[in-house]
């Protein structure tokens, strides 16, 4: 059920994708500004109206102008700053993911290595709590509607 792939996770044909977003959900660095640019200013108007979101949960917007019928936006720990509980707050946004990922019906949704950016996450540490939360959602939600997760490493031309 969970595959490892390398690419850029904007141009998934996938019913969402995971923004790895900032606290106030606005078009940032990195990938999540790559996300806003690429979806529209729709995407801006509605992320305003939700307003924010803590570190660990998870929300979810249209996708606009990208493939994906749905965003949906966590935000992870920053590395070293949350007094040791960076693995809990990583782990739960991969499982609030999910979990608000079959709320809305999801059957193939797309996850970057939260974190792993400019919030300085080890990738190896981070890859193990996403592992770790997706395979518990599915073990804890065994008649879920998600089939097809997707870990995907970025690589900007997308090979």
């Amino acid at each position: 059920m969970i595959s490892y792939i390398s690419g850029n996770l904007i141009s998934l044909n996938v019913d969402a994708i995971v923004n790895a977003a900032n606290t106030g959900l606005v078009g940032g660095a990195g990938l999540c500004g790559m996300i806003h640019e690429a979806a529209g200013p729709e995407l801006d108007v509605e992320c305003r109206k939700l307003k924010f979101c803590l570190r660990g949960e998870a929300k979810i917007t249209k996708g606009y102008n990208l493939p994906a019928k749905y965003i949906i936006h966590t935000v992870g720990p920053i590395y070293g700053q949350h007094d040791g509980k960076e693995s809990e707050i990583l782990y739960s946004c991969y499982y609030e993911s999910m979990r608000l990922a079959d709320d809305n019906e999801v059957i193939s949704i797309a996850f970057p290595y939260v974190s792993t950016g400019i919030y300085r996450y080890p990738f190896d540490e981070a890859k193990l709590v996403a592992v770790e939360a997706l395979n518990d959602y599915i073990i804890d939600n065994p008649h879920t509607n998600i089939r097809d997760v997707y870990l995907v490493q970025y690589l900007p031309d997308g090979n």
